[in-house]
């Protein structure tokens, strides 16, 4: 920021208390300007458009339109304006829906003077860096919108998918993998990430090494950019799909926390149509973290009784923490028709329907992975091919019944009482 400029701030809240208090902290700061004050969240985004500020302080809960929906609108019309969401609950729904929306920074209401003043100098770098130099992290546009220097287009809010199996060993890696090249499109860009943060294999399995990992995204997390992303990501050339690795060595675990795998998960939503996690089966908070984050889980169990139990447990622990089941892609994977339990049994006896069935074929699944090539790149003609084309379809259709709002938006709102 240059000598004698200042951050521009406009503030966007219904109590007219809240408005007055903020701006009377906000003056004695010499580098921070409040520039108008808006009393709900279209007057704010009229505002926002008339003033063009570097920093939106915006609360959540408004009468006419939620805080959320401001700054969707709002970044996508003024892309450079940093949006930092202030909310009297701190509940991580209503965090990964800001960061999803494009929020800078979440502060719970009331925040300390030093807590919002820094949010705001953050912010308000941010926001005069890419004033500067024309180039949104965030395009707000629907569909392919502009590139960064990779040629990666940049979206607005992207699907989130997580491929998970509480079981090791049931095939998560493989299907994940074989997933995100399926999904892959020239107008669908996506990105596969290793949520495994200790002995991930999606490299190995797509055959792909690198030197950097999601290790060297999360400390900057907060301030990622699409040219830092492109720095780190991989490229994986005979299906265009991105790869996030996880480190490199299962001691560096501990240098991703759940709440910067979560942001990374969220800006990766900007660049990218489709954010597939390979999680791990552990309950860690980075798993965690993907869970609370997915617009889509497939959850993967097979035939074997040990499998079977945990992914029961695993239903019962998403009603227990109040996601939407409807979310769940239920998949049979390495089915083998000679044993009596059939997906019909199970999801009838689970209260979950198994929407995809993946015949147990190892003499092409095997193979491929032991040279690095997902069988989804070769024959489609194949059984298990097929199979995984209607596990794809059907993936797309659930995303699609969530449009436009999804059912965990809708389980938030309905939690909390209002949006």
């Amino acid at each position: 920021m240059g000598e004698g400029e200042k951050i521009k701030v406009l503030i966007v809240d219904d109590i007219a208390e809240t408005r007055e208090n903020i701006r009377k902290l906000l003056q004695f700061e010499n580098d921070i300007e409040v520039v108008g004050a808006a009393r709900t969240g279209k007057e704010g985004i009229e505002l926002a458009k008339e003033m063009r500020p570097d920093v939106i302080l915006m609360d959540i809960n408004m009468p006419d339109m939620d805080g959320i929906t401001a700054t969707e609108t709002i970044r996508r019309d003024i892309p450079f304006s940093q949006i930092v969401i202030l909310s009297v609950q701190g509940d991580p729904n209503y965090m990964r829906r800001a960061m999803l929306a494009g929020a800078r920074d979440f502060l719970t209401k009331p925040p300390s003077v030093d807590e919002m003043t820094a949010a705001i100098r953050n912010a308000g770098s941010i926001a005069l860096d890419e004033r500067a130099n024309a180039r949104p992290a965030f395009s707000g546009q629907s569909g392919v919108g502009l590139v960064g220097s990779m040629g990666l287009p940049i979206i607005h809010n992207g699907k989130i998918i997580v491929v998970y199996s509480p079981k090791g060993g049931t095939g998560c890696t493989t299907i994940a993998t074989n997933l995100a090249l399926t999904l892959q499109k020239d107008d669908t860009p996506v990105v596969l990430v290793d949520g495994d943060m200790q002995y991930g294999d999606v490299g190995v399995f797509l055959n792909q090494q690198g030197k950097n990992s999601i290790a060297d995204l999360a400390p900057r997390a907060d301030e990622l950019d699409p040219e830092i992303v492109e720095e780190v990501i991989l490229n994986h050339p005979d299906s265009g799909i991105k790869i996030l690795t996880s480190p490199s060595r299962p001691e560096y675990s501990e240098s991703v926390s759940g709440a910067q795998f979560g942001k990374v998960l969220g800006f990766l939503s900007h660049m990218f149509t489709y954010v597939v996690i390979d999680a791990a089966s552990s309950l860690t908070d980075v798993t965690l973290a993907g869970i609370d984050a997915a617009d889509v889980i497939v959850l993967i169990t097979t035939q074997e009784i040990p499998a079977l139990k945990d992914a029961r447990l695993f239903l019962d622990l998403l009603t227990q923490l109040k996601i939407d089941r409807s979310r769940v892609v239920f998949v049979m994977n390495r089915y083998d028709k000679r044993i009596g339990i059939t997906p019909e049994k199970i999801g009838e006896s689970f209260k979950q329907e198994i929407l995809a069935v993946l015949p147990a074929e190892e003499r092409v699944v095997m193979p491929s992975i032991n040279r690095g090539v997902p069988y989804m790149l070769g024959d489609k003609s194949r059984p298990i091919a097929r199979s995984f084309l209607a596990l794809t379809e059907a993936v797309r259709q659930r995303l699609a019944s969530f449009e436009p709002e999804g059912a965990f938006e809708r389980a938030g709102a309905k939690r909390n009482g209002k949006k």
